[in-house]
């Protein structure tokens, strides 16, 4: 949500989405917080879904598919960062500047986000913080506490491709 927010503010109207596979809970979840955003800020999603398997050929492949589909896209948010990496090259493909005629943001702060050109708009999770409260929430379950439901926030990175 965040990542859509901070696309419509800078003036993004076609923002697509590459989601991740659709039986899978990342996609699933990514892929509902897209919707919901983009219902909140009342722009339809017609054309504007692909999906991928969360690697950066998949990312090409349903970036092109997208560019078909709308060729007015001027962002796109991508369920993982390899993806966003395969958005990147079939972008610079078809010509198209990044950030100036497509933003692109990804999803994990993998290490490869800061080493792309354009270095690469991300959400990042608290991996350290999702490690440890795991282990504490194991930790409670093999205590006999009852399992819980923990969500933990996002940060949105800003670099050079959004």
């Amino acid at each position: 949500r965040a990542a859509v927010d901070y696309l419509a503010r800078s003036g993004r109207r076609a923002i697509g989405t590459i989601a991740g596979p659709p039986d899978r809970a990342a996609g699933i979840d990514r892929l509902e917080g897209y919707r919901a955003a983009m219902a909140e800020i009342g722009v339809a999603t017609p054309g504007l879904v692909a999906y991928g398997d969360l690697r950066q050929a998949s990312g090409e492949h349903a970036m092109n598919k997208l560019l078909d589909r709308r060729p007015d896209i001027d962002a796109v948010l991508a369920a993982s960062d390899q993806m966003a990496v395969g958005a990147l090259r079939a972008l610079r493909r078809t010509g198209r500047h990044i950030p100036h005629d497509v933003a692109v943001v990804g999803f994990d702060d993998a290490p490869i986000a800061g080493r792309v050109t354009p270095r690469l708009t991300t959400v990042r999770r608290p991996l350290e913080e999702l490690g440890a409260r795991m282990a504490r929430e194991l930790l409670a379950r093999i205590a006999g506490a009852p399992g819980r439901n923990v969500i933990l926030g996002t940060e949105l990175i800003i670099r050079d491709s959004a």
